[in-house]
């Protein structure tokens, strides 16, 4: 199980390259899709079935969202990949908190944006992939 953030952005840039050899990773978070985390703890396993997770990467040609597997915390298979011609315009409603954080993402196929939790410890990650979608730089 990969607890250690170095960790996890190796085995997700080792999932990019398996999927596209010419392409690199340029910054990696995990996000947690689903209503408040707080309020699905709270449900006990109950709310954990309402949370999926994720790992999102902005990459030199695309966005890559890939699912993350709970137990072992690897990348699974690419969820969606989404070039960057089309990636502006995908994030809005940033929320930054003192421990979880959150951003709704427009993801292809959904009607509406998906909140993001983004836990404390990948909070300058998440500061630069918002930079890099938004085009602005996130305080």
């Amino acid at each position: 199980m990969a607890l250690k953030k170095a960790t996890i952005q190796q085995q997700v840039a080792e999932a990019i390259a398996q999927a596209n050899p010419a392409d690199r990773p340029l910054v990696t978070i995990q996000a947690i899709a689903g209503p408040s985390v707080w309020l699905m703890s709270m449900l006990g396993l109950i709310g954990q079935a309402f949370l999926t997770y994720y790992f999102i990467t902005v990459t030199e040609q695309a966005v890559v969202v890939h699912r993350a597997a709970r137990l072992s915390n690897r990348p699974q298979e690419i969820a969606f990949a989404i070039p960057s011609a089309q990636a502006v315009g995908l994030v809005s409603q940033v929320n930054r908190n003192a421990l979880w954080s959150n951003f709704r993402m427009q993801l292809p196929g959904r009607e509406a944006p998906v909140r993001m939790n983004v836990h404390r410890t990948w909070r300058s990650e998440m500061d630069q992939l918002l930079g890099l979608l938004t085009g602005q730089p996130v305080a």
